[in-house]
């Protein structure tokens, strides 16, 4: 039988519907706890793949993987908590909408986009394994700078009411992403002598310092007047409303999910630029007024494009070897502790194993629907927690969430100074948003741009390797679109927002 069709009968077997049923499940908690990521969960579950088959282990991992890109979304939407740096846009315009009062159809829209996101994301990894993954050798670090700068002109959409201090929000989270060691040579800046800042600011600590604690410390300063952080009520309906506004909006759909799969295939980028340019495209090209203010138009951008990312991810690993993230790379390692190599091999010798893995990643996401409605009224009852438990519950998980990525005090230090400094900067009109994006971006610029002027240097011309080059080329252009449409429609929200007034 063709491994193709064998492929699909497996994994509509009832042994695979329950694997992907338990790495949804696990998935989903796991994107919940802030701090926790995808790929500490599949660290953690890697051991207990020995005793399966490979077979197996692919596919409880591959479900476990894409769910865990929604379970980030229910901190971010109820208590503006990014598990993970992918979770930043859901974080703004998810939790804004929970705030409305429409927590419940935040959730469902994370829910929905991120079900449709592995579906496309499955469905580009059926189709376009070879000849995405060949095109994926053709970015160099000059073609990842320029995506790194593309991804840059975001903070236009992110700045707020002043568009100078989002620049220098953005250039604050450039500066502190240089902390350390240098990623291209010895120089160790920035660190005064402490030898716990060598290794530079943890991703995720900060992103828990810089959203989470000012929103505790909002919590406890709102106490007398709030009750809970914010309402939360099942609505009758809810669940057809947000499928009718998802599903009416195909060109955006479809400009997410490209968005998602393109990032994905290419090493070295991921989740956080993908959901970040989706969620900027629909800031710009949406004449709802609602955008950035909490909609579910809004948060469905990010949450697709995010979850697109990671079967996407899997066309490099499964072809040449090359891990399109780092929960591909536990994935990978799997692949190759089962006695396993990617490449000709995967698809020749072991294509039913293939498939099989393959056709699970497409129809995990129909899963994750399934399962996702269940898992939300579990954890959804953090919002019904009142603020004055909340608010230490939510610390206290800052807190453990900061330890737990590299077992350091010093983080959790680190994790609150942040947070002191970002309610302070917010209070000063300093959004958090454009700090992030700076810190996010700034490992993918600097390594890439250093090793593209030692290119240069090499071949004699730095016109050749830095503008030259086709998608050098286009992603110069696609930068220079951006920021021409995020500062005009920066300019327009603020005159919109004057008039009204």
């Amino acid at each position: 039988m063709d491994p193709v069709v064998q492929g699909l009968l497996n994994v509509l077997s009832p042994q695979y519907l329950l694997l992907m049923a338990v790495g949804v499940a696990v998935g989903s908690v796991v994107g919940a706890l802030p701090g926790f990521t995808a790929t500490m969960g599949l660290t953690v579950l890697l051991p207990f793949t020995f005793v399966m088959d490979a077979t197996s282990a692919l596919v409880l991992m591959g479900a476990l993987y894409g769910a865990a890109a929604f379970g980030d979304a229910v901190p971010a939407c109820l208590i503006a908590t990014p598990g993970t740096p992918a979770a930043v846009a859901t974080a703004i315009e998810g939790h804004k909408l929970t705030k409305k009062g429409k927590a419940h159809q935040a959730l469902l829209t994370a829910l929905v986009a991120s079900a449709l996101g592995q579906l496309t994301g499955g469905v580009s990894l059926l189709l376009l394994a070879a000849p995405l993954a060949a095109l994926s050798l053709r970015f160099g670090p000059p073609e990842v700078f320029w995506v790194g700068v593309f991804g840059l002109t975001i903070m236009a959409s992110l700045t707020g009411k002043s568009l100078l201090k989002g620049i220098a929000g953005a250039s604050l989270g450039l500066l502190l992403s240089t902390v350390g060691v240098s990623r291209t040579e010895s120089w160790v800046r920035y660190a005064f002598g402490l030898p716990q800042l060598q290794g530079g600011v943890e991703l995720v600590v900060a992103l828990i310092g810089f959203f989470t604690v000012p929103e505790v410390l909002r919590m406890v300063e709102q106490r007398r007047r709030e009750q809970y952080v914010a309402e939360y009520r099942e609505q009758p309906g809810a669940l057809w409303e947000v499928l009718r506004e998802t599903l009416t909006r195909p060109f955006l759909l479809l400009k997410a999910s490209l968005v998602g799969i393109i990032v994905g295939i290419v090493p070295g980028t991921g989740g956080p630029i993908a959901s970040l340019v989706a969620y900027n495209e629909v800031l710009r090209s949406s004449k709802n007024r609602e955008v950035g203010k909490g909609s579910i138009e809004g948060l469905i951008a990010p949450e697709l494009a995010n979850n697109s990312v990671a079967p996407a991810a899997m066309i490099p690993t499964l072809t040449l070897g090359i891990p399109g993230s780092a929960p591909a790379a536990v994935i990978l390692a799997s692949l190759l502790l089962h006695g396993v190599k990617p490449g000709r091999e995967l698809f020749g010798a072991h294509a039913t194993m293939t498939y099989t893995f393959i056709w699970s990643t497409l129809v995990s996401g129909l899963v994750l629907f399934v399962v996702g409605l269940f898992m939300i009224r579990l954890l959804v009852l953090v919002i019904r927690i009142p603020v004055h438990l909340l608010a230490p519950v939510v610390l206290s998980l800052a807190l453990v969430g900061s330890f737990a990525v590299r077992n350091s005090v010093f983080d959790v230090g680190m994790m609150m100074g942040f947070g002191i400094l970002a309610y302070v900067l917010r209070k000063c009109g300093f959004e958090s948003g454009p700090i992030v994006l700076g810190l996010l971006l700034g490992p993918i610029i600097e390594p890439a741009l250093i090793t593209s002027l030692t290119l240069a240097q090499a071949r004699g011309s730095w016109l050749e390797v830095f503008l030259l080059r086709p998608f050098s080329a286009l992603f110069i252009v696609l930068s220079v679109w951006s920021l021409v449409r995020g500062l005009r429609g920066w300019k327009l929200a603020q005159q919109a927002a004057a008039a009204e007034a």
